[in-house]
């Protein structure tokens, strides 16, 4: 299911085109649906993480669903990469609509510091990542 399909689309905060794909911004989660064909690396990657980082805050602990609609490869060893720059996620969702896609997410796994968590229903995604932890979300604030 595509999040613009879904009634998750009325809780929106921000929803971002890139050419490798569509990244939708909650309260505090992103989901993507990354373009079909796509290779989505490191470099496609922090993109995405300036936009969280602007949208959020730096210091900002968020959740990160991907929703797995299209066929697109990835370099699981990226993920060495993401950490070493210390970031980090609170809850990492893989809505994956296939036997491949599970087993691409067992890949995954052996590069991920954390727990990867799989569905098979982007709203069970959501509704994890939500209860997850509560939300610790810091703005940054201006000072006149």
């Amino acid at each position: 299911m595509l999040v613009a399909e879904s009634n998750l689309k009325y809780e929106l905060e921000d929803v971002y085109i890139l050419s490798t794909g569509v990244f939708y911004f909650f309260e505090d989660f992103i989901i993507s649906e990354i373009n079909e064909g796509v290779h989505f690396n490191w470099e496609a990657a922090q993109d995405v993480i300036e936009l969280a980082l602007n949208h959020y805050g730096r210091e900002s602990k968020i959740s990160y669903i991907s929703n797995r609609i299209y066929s697109y490869s990835i370099e699981p060893q990226d993920w060495l990469k993401f950490f070493k720059s210390r970031h980090t996620l609170r809850a990492f969702a893989v809505v994956t609509y296939s036997r491949s896609g599970l087993i691409n997410v067992m890949m995954e796994k052996l590069f991920f510091k954390s727990k990867i968590k799989t569905f098979k229903d982007l709203y069970d995604a959501t509704d994890w990542v939500s209860k997850y932890q509560p939300t610790i979300r810091k703005k940054s604030m201006m000072v006149y």
